[in-house]
């Protein structure tokens, strides 16, 4: 993970967003338990409390160990409890083992957190431009790990059998379907895709490069929870036809036959989400469904994933800071469309675009560098944050990845065709 800020930050604001990124974190764990901050759900998911540390040993490690004069790590184990994949830094933990860390408790893990947030802010008007701009790439680090934590916690509430709702929320009132999806179009032609300028980026949403589009057209929103239950009852999940080799065996095994968190329940479709178990909103975006589900629903709907290409030259006409996004801790969730094209927050949309690196790309020297460029093998593009992911962290350019099987993100679809 690599920023490309040029100019020194000034501490003032920066010190300010370090503050309030920090708090979120802190706010969004603040109904857990420490058995709850404890345990871990999948290989997939980590532990509450993990998150918490690692976010604080990044800055620990990159910040303070590298940049303070005399500073003295907080505990000589937490590197190796607390690293996640950072190779240049040495031994670490074993991923699917951070449910096993029940020590340092969660209260420890917070006051962790406190003295390095201290150390931070302290030292932050002498640190050189180099440390400013890795501070800011803590925050944007943060925020990531800020949605992983919202899913994670999701995921782990979904195997209690009582199904526990972290946050109370009040009672839906449902709204219309919304009206057919319309259609953009765009005619064939060159456009620059990718990050340019001196604002914050990760290393893979460049260089910007020039991509050949062919004439097609993009929906001006995402597939509904009702249109969704419409390719369930057409057979959706136990024919074949519509899914690709690696989905169908994937939904065989699995014993797919839903979006993660549906049941039916009395005849009518339910999902878990962090408020408990409800009743599908029939008008709000489908979300937890995976790559393979997505590629599927586009074929049964005579249509096909868009190209991360054609999203992106669509979606940089509108405001990124726009949409359903996290802003404070509570239970968040997509929501039914307003009228208009909406290209950001609510879902993660999958493209069918493979996760490798542009034309030009080159990952930075030293430990950071390991962030992105060493994953471009085997994942799929998705655009546009989702309802957990923190308001200001996405954009045009922004490049999410994952595997096509996963789906405990918010995840959904936005269809496109060839015109």
């Amino acid at each position: 993970m690599a920023i490309r800020t040029a100019p020194r930050i000034d501490a003032a604001p920066l010190a300010e967003r370090f503050g309030a990124v920090r708090d979120l974190s802190v706010a969004l764990v603040s109904r857990l338990s420490d058995a709850d901050a404890t345990a871990q759900s999948m290989d997939d998911a980590s532990p509450a409390k993990w998150h918490l540390a690692h976010t604080s040993w990044f800055l620990e490690t990159f910040i303070l160990r590298d940049f303070v004069s005399g500073y003295r790590l907080y505990d000589e184990r937490f590197p190796f409890l607390f690293n996640s994949y950072y190779e240049a830094e040495g031994q670490r933990h074993a991923r699917n083992r951070r449910g096993m860390i029940t020590r340092p408790a969660l209260d420890e893990v917070l006051a962790y957190r406190a003295h390095v947030d201290a150390q931070v802010l302290a030292a932050l008007p002498d640190l050189p431009a180099a440390a400013h701009e890795l501070i800011a790439l803590g925050c944007h680090h943060e925020e990531q790990h800020q949605e992983l934590l919202l899913t994670d916690i999701l995921h782990l509430m979904a195997q209690n059998p009582v199904e526990p709702a972290i946050w109370p929320a009040a009672r839906k009132v449902p709204v219309e379907m919304p009206g057919r999806i319309g259609w953009i179009e765009r005619t064939a032609g060159i456009v620059d895709i990718g990050h340019d300028g001196d604002d914050f980026a990760f290393d893979c949403e460049g260089p910007r490069h020039p991509a050949l589009l062919s004439a097609h057209a993009i929906a001006d929103r995402t597939v509904a929870n009702g249109e969704w239950a419409a390719f369930i009852a057409d057979g959706g999940y136990t024919e074949p036809r519509h899914w690709l080799s690696d989905g169908w065996a994937w939904v065989q095994r699995e014993g797919i036959t839903a979006p993660l968190y549906w049941e039916q329940r009395d005849g009518q479709w339910t999902r878990f989400g962090l408020d408990g178990r409800r009743a599908i909103d029939p008008a709000a975006p489908v979300t937890h469904v995976s790559f393979y589900e997505a590629d599927a629903y586009a074929s049964w709907a005579g249509a096909r994933l868009p190209t991360e290409a054609e999203w992106e030259a669509a979606a940089a006409a509108y405001d990124a800071r726009e949409g359903n996004f996290l802003d404070a801790a509570g239970p968040v969730e997509p929501r039914p469309s307003t009228g208009g094209p909406a290209f950001f927050g609510d879902v993660w949309e999958w493209t069918g675009s493979a996760y490798r690196p542009y034309p030009g790309f080159r990952a930075v020297e030293g430990a950071v560098g390991e962030y992105n460029g060493k994953f471009m093998s085997g994942q799929c593009v998705l655009r546009g944050g989702s309802c957990a992911t923190p308001r200001g962290h996405a954009r045009a350019s922004y490049r999410n990845f994952f595997y096509p099987h996963q789906r405990w993100q918010f995840t959904g679809v936005r269809l496109a065709k060839d015109v």
